[in-house]
């Protein structure tokens, strides 16, 4: 039957977030685990913890209620020195810090909100960014002064909007040098950047350029703390993007990217001069792939890199392939030294973790079937394993000769329980998980297949993880649908070729291989209604359930869409464009994948839905796919949600959402359907 209460427990638990460890460190010594967590499932104020390997033990380093009291946000984020003794974070716009094992949490008196606060490797300052503004205070509580005004509503320092392409799990816009003198500093112009279509005649200020408009004109500098500030150099009209910067032992370094995004260049800097020297440049003739982590140096100065080659990413020491073909390179997550640590994958639906270094080569360190990630520093590896279940998964710390030590977590189990199959779909061995109702049984009739597909470049979904996307298709399952979610071409893990074949038109060869995949799974499972097929989906994949009703509708019978980018003009440069190229040289790409135009087409029930609060998706979207729609005379629904954000699952927006989209959906496929 049904569980109602599902959507409720996505809204406590924050889709299961909560309770969840995040955000690792380990200490130089490898001997002590940093972390973030609740103490629930359904407790919002995340805590920064510390974890004695030696004894097990847990000290709990900062509480948000015992600082702020009942009601404030929990800590996203923090940073420390090179030696983990001093840490710094942000809490409700003010600046804290903690010296394990010393002092307790200390507040610092800052001339406004706080963000991205980060010690020097020193311990002696902290440089963080307040109204647009880099500035920097004693650590002891002394002297506090900027390094760097914005001189205008339009400049901001310390922030770098495209750096996430290269490091997304730690995106920032200042790095310290390795003694605490200079900082390397990003400064953003937004002046020539035009503000996206509002609404209701209110242009928001974007976060990013739409497609075919000015990028912030981004530089680099070099600030002492006197205040002084040298501006880096590079061609900056051929390579306008800086997708990553840093400070390591053999100085600061840049990685800029051209606007076509076909090539990149990693830029060694004089910290003296500014003046750059090319380390590296990658070409590609549709885009070069941005591998998170890379590129990088090792301790001793090797070239950490990538190259795409017959179908395979490698990873590259000094440009030399050390990863064999096969084995798609994922993300490089760290440097030991000389030592290097690395996720990849041989089934596309695995990650995991592998090292390679001068003396041991390549070594697999991972091989339970999960996604995999981690940390290693101090001669401990701290494994994150995410897997379909809780008997394969977890944390824990692992070192030589000693037993492994877990970090515990607190996360809620679910109400439902998963009941799905993976398959391999088609010629093209697709991965494909479907779900069937858990109270469902054989013979006992047809079931209407949903689609709830990804099915682009971002993300997968059929993965060996079982995160809140898979317990919310196995939800949809419980309401009377069998339930497919598949990952076609241009979904990562599948090598380069895979991912490129969508260049130049984002919907044909993604919405055939949803296609493919229907008909191979009714195929396969007598059980599901090949006349009864209905997609639903948000973001990329809410724009593919509109592709699908309008341009397969023998197919898809009915959709339901949420926050999908209808006019491929109205979204982030830097995404569309990688696919798409720029508009005023490719027109033709973006009105072949002009859902907008394609309105009149419609023959299907269609329901779209936006968040107002979407700043990823401008909600203009939706409101011209439903203008459009209307104009031509085609019967739809549309639900706009004031507050809401780009992902709404989660929020208290969820019963309604979900319970909704139920309902469109059965009003057309039905329920189950007994023979004759």
């Amino acid at each position: 039957m049904p569980t109602p209460s599902f959507p409720e427990q996505l809204i406590r638990t924050r889709c299961f977030t909560l309770g969840m460890p995040d955000r690792f460190s380990l200490t130089p010594d490898g001997r002590t685990v940093l972390f973030l967590r609740s103490r629930a499932g359904d407790d919002p104020a995340v805590c920064l913890w510390a974890l004695d390997l030696d004894t097990g033990t847990e000290e709990l380093l900062a509480d948000p209620l015992r600082l702020l009291g009942p009601g404030g946000s929990g800590i996203e984020s923090y940073a420390t020195d090179r030696t983990a003794g001093l840490i710094a974070f942000a809490l409700e716009g003010e600046l804290w810090t903690v010296r394990p094992g010393r002092t307790p949490p200390r507040r610092l008196p800052v001339p406004g909100a706080v963000s991205d606060p980060r010690p020097d490797p020193t311990g002696r300052h902290i440089a963080y960014v307040t109204d647009g503004a880099l500035r920097v205070r004693a650590a002891d509580g002394g002297a506090d002064r900027a390094l760097a005004q914005p001189g205008g509503p339009d400049i901001e320092f310390g922030a770098a909007r495209h750096t996430v392409a290269t490091s997304p799990d730690d995106p920032r816009g200042h790095w310290w040098s390795p003694d605490g003198t200079h900082l390397l500093v990003a400064r953003s112009d937004f002046a020539a950047v035009p503000p996206w279509p509002g609404i209701e005649g209110e242009d928001p200020k974007p976060p990013f350029s739409a497609v075919g408009c000015p990028n912030p004109d981004v530089t680099l500098w070099i600030a002492d703390l006197n205040g002084s500030l040298t501006q880096t150099c590079w061609d900056r009209d051929a390579f306008e993007y800086v997708v990553g910067a840093g400070w390591d032992d053999h100085g600061p370094y840049a990685v800029v990217q051209s606007r076509d995004q076909c090539a990149v260049r990693f830029l060694a800097i004089d910290p003296a001069d500014g003046r750059t020297t090319i380390l590296e440049e990658q070409r590609d003739d549709r885009w070069v792939r941005l591998v998170p982590g890379l590129p990088a140096r090792t301790a001793s100065g090797a070239l950490l890199s990538h190259a795409d080659r017959d179908g395979t990413r490698h990873l590259t020491v000094d440009g030399v392939p050390v990863t064999p073909p096969g084995l798609q390179l994922r993300a490089l997550l760290g440097e030991d030294g000389d030592q290097v640590l690395f996720t990849a994958s041989e089934e596309p639906t695995e990650t995991h973790l592998w090292s390679h270094d001068p003396v041991d080569g390549l070594r697999q360190l991972t091989s339970a079937r999960a996604v995999h990630s981690g940390v290693r520093r101090g001669g401990t590896l701290l494994g994150v394993a995410r897997g379909a279940d809780r008997s394969v998964g977890g944390v824990e710390a692992r070192r030589e000769g000693r037993g492994p030590v877990p970090v515990a977590s607190y996360v809620e189990q679910p109400v439902i329980e998963l009941d799905m199959r993976h398959l391999a779909l088609g010629p093209l061995g697709l991965r494909a998980r479907l779900h069937f109702p858990s109270w469902y049984r054989p013979g006992r009739g047809r079931l209407p297949v949903l689609v709830d597909s990804y099915g682009g470049a971002a993300r997968q979904r059929v993965t060996a993880e079982a995160d809140w996307r898979v317990l919310v298709s196995q939800w949809f399952a419980e309401q009377g649908f069998a339930v497919l979610a598949t990952d076609g071409r241009g979904t990562p893990g599948r090598g380069p070729d895979w991912e490129r074949e969508v260049h130049g038109d984002l919907f044909t060869l993604a919405l055939d291989d949803q296609v493919t995949a229907v008909r191979e799974a009714v195929r396969r499972h007598p059980a599901l209604d090949p006349d009864r097929v209905g997609i639903r989906g948000w973001s990329f994949s809410g724009a593919l359930a509109v592709a699908a009703v309008l341009r397969r509708p023998d197919v898809f019978r009915v959709a339901v869409a949420g926050a999908g980018v209808t006019d491929q003009r109205l979204y982030n440069a830097h995404w569309r464009e990688r696919f798409l190229g720029q508009p005023d040289r490719h027109p033709e790409r973006y009105a072949a994948c002009d859902l907008v135009r394609e309105a009149p087409r419609l023959t299907r029930p269609l329901f779209l839905m936006h968040g107002l609060a979407d700043v990823n998706v401008p909600p203009v979207n939706t409101l011209r796919m439903a203008q459009a729609l209307q104009a031509a005379g085609r019967p739809h629904e549309v639900l706009f949600l004031p507050g809401v954000g780009h992902q709404p699952i989660g929020s208290p927006a969820t019963k309604e959402l979900l319970d909704r989209q139920v309902r469109f959906l059965q009003a057309d496929l039905g329920g189950v359907r007994t023979e004759g």
